[in-house]
Order: structure tokens, then C-alpha cells, then sequence
């Protein structure tokens, strides 16, 4: 045993004599308010004749009871007030009172925090960052309002992460006023009528005051803040809009459709295409192009299904003209047009916030009560000597290629790198993808990249990880790139560039550096929980605000953004990411909820992983897509569902059924004790629960029945 287990053990053990001594030998009765009354006369005499040493004995006593969590704290209070009166009482009270507590608070953390912390990561974060930005008043809080026990306040501030001197002098000044209030009773000790107890109708009122203190003092506070923010600008006596979005993509479409749908006057700005990133440069186009990719190499595999001598040749122009044919079909969807038709006030133009209550297009300006800014992100391109002397493509420029590249390298080995850099491969293109990090898809567990790599070397995709970009030069007519391979300087040759190294928010040129709306880190909007910005009353949701670059995490943020701006003044909303969903559509598909095997380790979570191969799957053998895997991550011991992993075929689909039992709160048993059709994918799951339970088959009482089995065949 370390010396700190020997003393957490010393410390545990003196904790618990302590209270054991206090409640077998009754000490409590020694802290009534009927034992002081009958021994006041011999306990005042004593005080008049030795003031310090009573008062050092009672300070004493005090802390002894207020660390050791003893039920008696009220009663020396009261005391406190009759013994030495208000001001002496309130000096005694208030460093007792602060100074027990801290012990308590220390105790509690040197014994139980690094174990709580341990036994609950993750499910504590969002609590320590609270208390981190708002520790002091969240105690202040508690401490002003009577109806939470001290000791339990000591207890959980000591689990926390707050300073051991911030809960100090917070305690001191918290507690002050409750003291005031008790001592000044205690003052009045002779008068109280022990049968009609100790709080009196004067006293509930006191601590009901108390009590709403610091929501008062809160709402205050937030009113000074909030009219220091606007002094500067001036706030319109009427608005024209209810709402202005800025940012015309899912995010933005979603925010002024739920606007229309409940009768604001809203107003979207568009600079370029309405429908954003998402229909014009992402997800459809992306969509098309691997489908015409999957279709082609389907006919490279027609032996495999029996069909003999299957050939085809891949117009690379036409597969582009089909990608654009599918953009111009669901156009309409996301059309001025329509957009207009549903009530909002769609403008074309360039918008630039010039107030709080102002946003600028062109020579107009309108003003409104509330701005949702959404205006998306665009492809990061890294510093890479050389680079600005090529014509490089990116996730946004690819779509204008109409000649197929001959060889072209991919920079960048995450979802748009892996998708794209195998498509092309796919219609023909012989494809480098080159990357800085170890593995593709790198924010996916280890098992999970594996499988899409040996599908890509498999294919003969050529795949360069662990190489950083050095220099690219050009070479009779040809480019090459030098890269750095642990040490290693290593050429390629390529005819085409596509750098797919991440995107960043677009906050340039919108106004946001004129009022002072602060970025986070990485160069998205900070919001709050609420999705507010530094301005309570603009908004800002989609790639521009983060933590995830989805389009239905946009659509997602979209209603909370829009219902807490129109409808704050009666009840706002947190915006809920407990349950985040995405899929890479690469071949395999990869697609993914809650934690990875990798992200509950970093959080130290106790799990288990349940695992099973789609090669195992009639549908996906009858299919000739037995490749892939289900794996689920639970708590140790229960079904519950941190998160699950599909790799394989549709498994962008398959993942569905995890994200609606999670969102329900339901467990492996549920889809288990679901009705699957078979043959089909979606029995994969099924199966992956029914892994889970096979592994706890109760094999002591399965041994019973075999022997009664046994026994009824005799």
C-alpha cells in the first residue's frame, strides 16, 4: 500500500470513528436547544468570566461539527447569537462555518474525486465545465439558499474541479448572510417557545429572500452586461424583419422554413447558389459521382455473378453532365422559388452585419430583432511550397472537370478524400492519395480504417500515409510532389491535384471583427449552449459555428437557433448533440453514432465491445457484400449503447435502427426482441445483439437444465 492509501485509509477510518463516537454515545443531545436552555445560567457565567477561552472552545467545536458533517450546526448557531451576541456570534460563525467546510471539502477530494472522475469520465465534463466558467456562482448559489444541506455542498464542490481558494472565500461570503440571519435569532434565544420550534414565520421569510437572492442578482447582472454590449449602437424604435439569415445552405434554409412556418417576417440572403455547399459542391454532386463509380465497378465484377464477358467504357463527361442533371433536379427544392412561395423574403446580394439589429446587402439595410448567421465553410488548403503555381482542385472546384484525369493525387485521406480519390479510381483514373496522418479516415477506430485501406490497395488504389507534403514542381508536363515519409523523401508523378485537407468557416466579410463577435480556436463562431454568439440576439449555426461539419447536423442546429431567437423571451433551448449519426460513403461504407472503441477509451470508460462480421450475413452473402462488420460499444455488464460502428454494405442505412434506439434510450435487448425480415441487412444488427447476449448466456443454470433434461428422458 502507497503512502497515499495508507492515508486516505487513516483519513477514512478517523471520519468514521468521529460520527460513530458522536451518534453511540449520543452526543447530539448535548446540541439541543432544550439542553442549552436548561444549562444557560452555568454556561453564561462561564462566559463572563472567560470570554476568550469559551469563544476559542466554541470556535473550536464549531469547526470540528461543520467538517465532520455533524447535525448540529443549526443549534451552535442559534448558540453563537445567545452566548456572544450579533457581531461576535457573526465573526465566530462565519470563519468556523468557512473554515470546517473547507476541510470537508478537501477531505472529500483527496478521497473520493480521482475515483468518481475515473468511474464517470465523459459524464462529468459537461458539469467541470460549468463549474470552470460558472463554479463560483453555481456555490454562491447553494450556499445562499438554505435548502441545501452543507454538507452535501462541501461533498460535491470537493468532487468538482473548483479552486480549493475560490470554494474558500465563496463559502465566507455565501454563508455570510444565512449566519446574520440565524445569529440574529440566536440573539432572541430566550424568547423562542421551543413547542412552536425554531423557525418562526419571520425566519422562513428571511431565508425565501435569501433564497431568490441570487436569481435576482443574476437576472441583474445579465441586464448590466447586456446594456453595456448594445450602449454602442443604436436600437431601432420598430424592425422590419423578425429574423435576417444570412447563408442560404441547410443550416440557413431550415432556420427561415421554420421562421415562415410560424409567421415571422423573415428575410434569407444568398451571395451564390442557393441550396449552399451541400447541393451545389458536396453531398449531392459527391452522391452522383459514386454512384456512376459503384455502377462501373459492378461491371468490373460481373464474374462473380455469373454474367460473363461484361464490359463497359466510362464517358467521363457524361458522368459529369449526370452529376450536374442530378444537382438541376432537386434545384427546385431549395429554389427562390419555392423559398418565396412558403413566405420568405429571399435577397440576393452580398450581407455584411453593420449592428446588432442591422444587416447591409448591397445599397439596402435591413433592420431586424434577431440575425442567424450561416454562412458555411470552405476547403482549407495547407501551406505546401509550390502548391499556388498549379491549378489545384478541391471539393468545391472538381465538379467544373470534364476530362478525366489521367493520374490524379488526393491530399488528404479523410471522408471527401477517401469518397472521391475511390470514385475516380473507380471510372479510371489511376489515383495517388496521399496523406499526412497513419491512417484513412483517422477520427474512425483502427479496425474501422484497416478495412477501407485493404479495400483500396485491394483494388489497386495507390495509398501513401504517414507522407508530409514538401514541394510540388512541375516536369515535362507533368507535376510531382515530394513528400517526407518518416525520414524517407519520396516522388509522385500526377497529372491533377485534388487537396481535400479539411475545411474553415467562412466569417470573412460578413461584419463579425466590426462588432466584436468573438471566434473559437478554430475559426468557428463561439456559441453558447443556446447557439448564441457574443450578441444574445445573433445566432450562428452549420460549418461557420461547428463542432461537427454535417449537413444534418446543420438542419439539426437550425431549429434550435431559430425557435430561441423568435421565442426566447418565453423559453430557449440547448441544442442537443448526444446523439450525433454520420456515414463516410466510401466501399465500405463506414457509419457511425455515439463513441467509438477509441473515444471510450480516452475517457476512460469501463466498456465492452460486441462484434459481429457481415460475412456471417445471409443477405449480404446472397448479395456478394460478405465483407464488414457491426460493433457496438456498452457499458461493462450492460446493454445500454454508447455508440455503435457499421462497416460494410449500406451501412449508412443499417446504422439507423442504432440511432433510433438510442435516441428512445433502448438497449441491445430491445433490437434483439425486434422482428427482423429476413433475409436482410438490417438482421445484422439483430445478430450483433444477440452476440452480446450469447456472451452472458447463464451457463451455471443452463447446466440444471440439461440434467432435468436429462432426467425427463429416463
Amino acid at each position: 500500500m502507497t503512502n497515499p492509501q495508507r492515508l486516505k485509509v487513516i483519513l477514512f477510518l478517523t471520519i468514521l470513528l468521529v460520527v460513530a463516537v458522536f451518534f453511540y454515545f449520543d452526543i447530539g443531545q448535548y446540541f439541543s436547544l432544550e439542553f442549552f436552555n436548561q444549562q444557560r445560567e452555568s454556561i453564561d457565567a462561564y462566559q463572563a468570566n472567560h470570554f476568550w477561552l469559551s469563544a476559542a472552545i466554541y470556535f473550536l467545536v464549531y469547526v470540528i461539527v461543520f467538517a465532520f458533517a455533524l447535525p448540529a450546526g443549526a443549534i451552535l448557531t442559534l448558540a453563537g447569537g445567545a452566548l456572544f451576541g450579533f457581531w461576535w456570534g457573526v465573526l465566530l460563525v462565519s470563519f468556523a462555518s468557512s473554515l470546517g467546510s473547507l476541510l470537508a471539502f478537501l477531505a472529500a477530494r483527496f478521497l473520493a474525486r480521482d475515483w468518481v472522475n475515473k468511474k464517470f469520465a465523459g459524464r462529468l465534463d459537461a458539469i467541470n465545465r460549468g463549474i470552470k466558467k460558472d463554479g463560483a456562482f453555481y456555490l454562491l448559489t447553494l450556499r445562499l439558499v438554505p435548502v441545501f444541506p452543507p454538507a452535501l455542498i462541501n461533498l460535491a464542490m470537493g468532487l468538482s474541479s473548483i479552486k480549493s481558494w475560490t470554494f474558500y472565500w465563496v463559502s465566507q461570503l455565501g454563508m455570510l448572510a444565512g449566519t446574520a440571519v440565524y445569529i440574529n435569532a440566536g440573539t432572541e434565544l430566550a424568547k423562542i417557545d421551543v413547542d412552536q420550534g425554531i423557525l418562526s414565520p419571520g425566519l422562513i421569510t428571511a431565508f425565501v429572500l435569501l433564497g431568490i437572492f441570487p436569481l435576482i442578482a443574476k437576472q441583474l447582472l445579465a441586464l448590466l452586461q447586456r446594456r453595456r454590449l448594445y450602449q454602442p449602437f443604436k436600437k431601432p424604435a420598430s424592425f422590419d424583419h423578425n429574423l435576417v439569415v444570412i447563408g442560404a445552405g441547410s443550416g440557413g434554409l431550415v432556420s427561415a422554413y421554420i421562421a415562415a412556418i410560424v409567421k415571422a417576417d423573415v428575410t434569407l440572403i444568398e451571395k451564390h447558389q442557393m441550396g449552399g455547399d451541400c447541393l451545389n459542391t458536396g453531398c449531392v454532386p459527391s452522391k452522383a459521382l459514386l454512384r456512376s463509380a459503384k455502377i462501373a465497378h459492378y461491371i468490373d465484377r460481373a464474374d462473380e455473378f455469373g454474367i460473363k464477358d461484361a464490359s463497359a467504357r466510362v464517358d467521363f463527361g457524361a458522368v459529369m453532365d449526370r452529376v450536374q442533371q442530378a444537382i438541376k433536379t432537386i434545384e427546385p427544392h431549395d429554389s427562390i422559388e419555392r423559398y418565396t412561395e412558403l413566405g420568405v423574403n429571399c435577397v440576393t446580394g452580398e450581407a455584411k452585419i453593420i449592428s446588432p439589429y442591422e444587416v447591409q446587402v448591397g445599397d439596402r439595410i435591413l433592420s431586424t430583432k434577431n440575425i442567424i448567421i450561416a454562412t458555411g465553410g470552405r476547403p482549407s488548403v495547407p501551406m505546401i511550397k509550390g502548391i499556388d503555381l498549379i491549378n489545384y482542385y478541391t471539393s468545391d472546384t472538381i465538379w467544373n472537370l470534364h476530362a478525366q484525369p489521367a493520374h490524379l493525387l488526393v491530399i488528404g485521406a479523410g471522408p471527401i478524400g477517401c469518397e472521391l480519390a475511390q470514385a475516380f479510381h473507380r471510372l479510371g483514373s489511376q489515383v495517388t492519395l496521399l496523406s499526412r496522418g497513419k491512417h484513412v479516415l483517422p477520427k474512425e477506430d483502427f479496425d474501422v480504417s484497416e478495412q477501407v485501406l485493404e479495400r483500396f490497395r485491394k483494388e489497386g488504389m495507390e495509398v501513401a500515409l504517414d507522407h508530409n507534403p514538401i514541394e510540388i514542381t512541375q516536369d515535362d508536363g507533368a507535376y510531382e510532389i515530394l513528400a517526407d515519409n518518416v525520414g524517407v523523401k519520396r516522388r509522385y508523378r500526377f497529372t491533377h491535384l485534388l487537396v481535400a485537407t479539411g475545411r474553415r468557416a467562412n466569417t470573412e466579410s460578413i461584419g463579425l471583427e466590426n462588432l466584436g463577435i468573438a471566434l473559437a480556436d478554430d475559426g468557428t463562431v463561439a456559441v453558447d449552449d443556446y447557439l448564441r454568439t457574443t450578441f444574445p440576439n445573433i445566432y450562428a449555426v452549420g460549418d461557420v459555428a461547428g463542432p461537427y461539419q454535417f449537413t444534418h447536423v446543420a438542419s439539426h442546429q437550425a431549429w434550435y437557433a431559430a425557435v430561441n431567437a423568435l421565442f426566447c423571451r418565453f423559453k430557449s433551448f440547448k441544442v442537443d448533440y448526444s446523439i450525433i449519426p454520420w456515414a463516410t460513403f466510401t466501399d465500405p461504407e463506414v457509419a457511425r453514432v455515439g463513441l467509438s472503441e477509441r473515444e471510450a477509451e480516452q475517457l476512460g470508460i469501463a466498456f465492452e465491445v460486441t462484434k459481429y462480421s457481415l460475412d456471417d450475413l445471409d443477405r449480404a452473402i446472397a448479395d456478394g457484400e460478405a465483407s464488414g462488420f457491426v460493433k457496438v460499444i456498452t457499458p461493462k455488464g450492460k446493454d445500454r449503447i454508447l455508440g455503435a460502428t457499421i462497416v460494410g454494405y449500406h451501412a449508412g442505412e443499417l446504422i439507423n435502427e442504432f440511432i433510433a434506439t438510442m435516441k428512445r434510450g433502448g438497449r441491445l435487448n430491445d433490437i434483439l426482441g425486434t422482428i427482423h425480415i429476413y433475409p436482410t441487412l438490417g438482421e445484422a444488427n439483430k445478430f450483433a445483439a444477440g452476440e452480446w447476449k450469447k456472451a452472458r448466456k447463464p451457463e451455471k443454470l443452463l447446466s440444471y437444465v440439461q440434467r432435468f433434461h436429462r432426467w425427463s428422458r429416463s
